[in-house]
């Protein structure tokens, strides 16, 4: 009976241990660059207003034409929504200009700081730290 108890209570453990883990690599930053961001201007393919986070795709064409495919991060709905962002601010389409805190492996993508929307309206994003993120001048 003891044995069972005892068994029990280290599956209680590991069970809160593995859910506060889970919680904790989400919230980390760790997967993007402090040190520098990215200016991308080009058009959006997707502004995606889902839980957990925003999700902007962007194409941009380099000098020579070529257009990339970016996929940026934004933080959470409810702290978009509480600073007066709506879902309906960013649409397929629109040209915009983007300043992201790059991925650190190379990937197209970042976690997006700040963006000039298609009506010249400039909107910083509520990303927990951003004092932490360096901003490269374009």
């Amino acid at each position: 009976m003891a044995l069972r108890k005892q068994m029990r209570c280290v599956w209680l453990g590991l069970g809160i241990l593995s859910i506060a883990a889970t919680a904790w690599a989400h919230h980390s930053f760790a997967v993007y660059d402090h040190t520098r961001s990215l200016t991308l201007k080009g058009t959006v393919t997707k502004w995606q207003w889902s839980n957990p986070h925003a999700y902007l795709d962007i194409d941009v064409k380099d000098s020579s034409g070529v257009v990339k495919h970016f996929v940026l991060e934004g933080t959470s709905i409810n702290m978009l929504q509480r600073t007066g962002w709506r879902s309906t601010m960013i649409k397929a389409g629109d040209q915009v200009t983007a300043v992201a805190a790059p991925l650190l492996n190379g990937e197209p993508g970042g976690l997006l700081l700040e963006i000039t929307l298609a009506n010249g309206d400039k909107k910083e994003l509520p990303v927990p730290a951003a004092n932490t993120f360096k901003r490269t001048p374009e």
